[in-house]
């Protein structure tokens, strides 16, 4: 199972698209929202929020891009020769998940360090490898979320599938605009979204206190849905092959 993982995680850092979109982008548009236009952009602690939104923005994309590549190998008959291999579906899918979430930290990273560099951000030497840590492992619900759908959609739909969750889950949990921008009923839904609260990750940690209770448990309801998404996506597609 390691081998399989230390694979896929080559596989995805060899990736130019993923390179230049899943880590570059998150970076540019951050300091375009935090140095073009009013919005707030010569406050600190807009700035510092920001980053967080579009740290977590980055980790996001990435932990979805697992998906596709899971996408791609099906077409490729990649996933017929796992499935010749004695690894059950839960370790196939448990080793997609740590592969994906190791690719997580470059984007993660990428944002912070624009943060503080650029954007002359300050926090705490433990807030920033908080910031860092909570942010890598907060993401895997999202992970398991994009796998789900990899093993589900063909890799044209999976394209279409990937931006409309990710412009979805980052718009509606607040992480481009705060929630108090949103109309009041909205803001209400928003808050139990999972974007939302895996961004309290970091919004909690940069305000110098750690993430609560109530935001660590709907994380965690979020993950063993979108784990048992992804567990059954997978065990359905070998009935499709």
């Amino acid at each position: 199972m390691l081998g399989y993982i230390t694979l896929e995680i080559r596989r995805t850092l060899r990736d130019a698209s993923f390179v230049i979109f899943g880590i570059g982008m998150p970076v540019l548009m951050y300091l375009l929202f935090t140095n073009i236009g009013s919005g707030g952009g010569d406050s600190a602690d807009w700035k510092a929020a920001s980053m967080v939104g579009m740290a977590a923005y980055g980790a996001l994309g990435a932990s979805l891009n697992a998906g596709g590549q899971v996408a791609s190998d099906r077409s490729a008959g990649w996933l017929r020769q796992l499935r010749i291999t004695p690894l059950a579906p839960s370790r196939v899918v448990a080793g997609r998940a740590v592969s994906g979430s190791a690719t997580v930290l470059p984007a993660v990273l990428a944002v912070l360090a624009a943060g503080a560099l650029v954007n002359g951000v300050r926090l705490e030497a433990w807030q920033w490898a908080a910031l860092a840590l909570l942010l890598w492992a907060g993401a895997l619900p999202f992970t398991l979320l994009g796998l789900g759908n990899g093993y589900r959609l063909s890799p044209q739909a999976m394209g279409v599938v990937n931006v409309a969750c990710l412009m979805g889950l980052a718009v509606l949990g607040g992480l481009w605009f705060p929630l108090s921008s949103f109309p009041h009923w909205l803001a209400s839904i928003a808050a139990y979204s999972p974007a939302h609260r895996f961004g309290d990750l970091g919004w909690a940690v940069s305000h110098g206190s750690a993430p609560g209770l109530g935001t660590v448990a709907v994380l965690g309801g979020w993950l063993l849905a979108f784990g048992s998404y992804a567990v059954v996506s997978y065990r359905r597609s070998a009935r499709a092959v």
